[in-house]
């Protein structure tokens, strides 16, 4: 297990990249690690709302540098990360999800009929407000931070990206026909030596002004 004192030696190496190196590229090892961060994060009730797209294709990310105001870590990173949500949630999802409970945990599916009938309820109350997608875009950051933090800790750069045009990348990567929409990019590599924001530090208010205890 990490220390206290290596979690936030990563925490104050790590910043958002500004410019990645386009000739280093995550070893394979440490991508799979980085990949599995990702299938491990929690989420509400489990349904895991979330489709983590990895896009290597060169061609592709660069028709995707126009639609994220120009910004090259998009290209530049070893890997770019897209995470997409669910405009609505499908009963097939909610009962995929049941059934790898199942799978994982032993049992039937028809054993969790009661708590299938509180996802489904959730699910359409959720769908009644018009917020199920807001909902699932921020059960998506969930698995950006913990991304970025297995990152920071494997000294393996990223940089979190809200400045995109979601309709566009839905197009481009055909999310658009799937029922799924983009919810935020994390581009992942390793910094260029020019990137002078890797040497600037931190800007955060005292510990406490945001902390509070009662």
């Amino acid at each position: 297990m990490s220390t206290p004192s290596d979690i936030l030696s990563a925490l104050n190496w790590r910043y958002a990249c500004k410019v990645f190196d386009p000739t280093k590229k995550i070893p394979v090892e440490i991508w799979t690690a980085l990949e599995e961060s990702m299938v491990l994060t929690p989420s509400s009730f489990g349904l895991q709302p979330w489709k983590f797209i990895v896009v290597q294709d060169v061609e592709l990310r660069e028709k995707l540098v126009a639609h994220a105001w120009n910004q090259r870590q998009v290209a530049d990173a070893s890997h770019l990360v897209i995470m997409a949500v669910p405009k609505v949630m499908p009963e097939s999802h909610i009962d995929a999800n049941l059934m790898r409970m199942a799978e994982v945990r032993g049992g039937t599916p028809d054993a969790l009929l009661g708590f299938r009938k509180m996802l489904t309820g959730f699910r359409d109350g959720m769908e009644v407000k018009g917020g199920l997608e807001q909902w699932a875009k921020l059960q998506s950051y969930i698995a950006l931070g913990q991304f970025m933090m297995t990152a920071a800790l494997l000294g393996v750069d990223t940089c979190p990206m809200e400045g995109f045009v979601p309709a566009k990348f839905d197009e481009i990567l055909g999310l658009d026909t799937q029922g799924w929409t983009t919810a935020v990019l994390c581009p992942a590599g390793y910094r260029h030596p020019d990137d002078r924001y890797a040497s600037l530090p931190k800007v955060r208010f005292d510990p406490a002004f945001v902390i509070e205890h009662r």
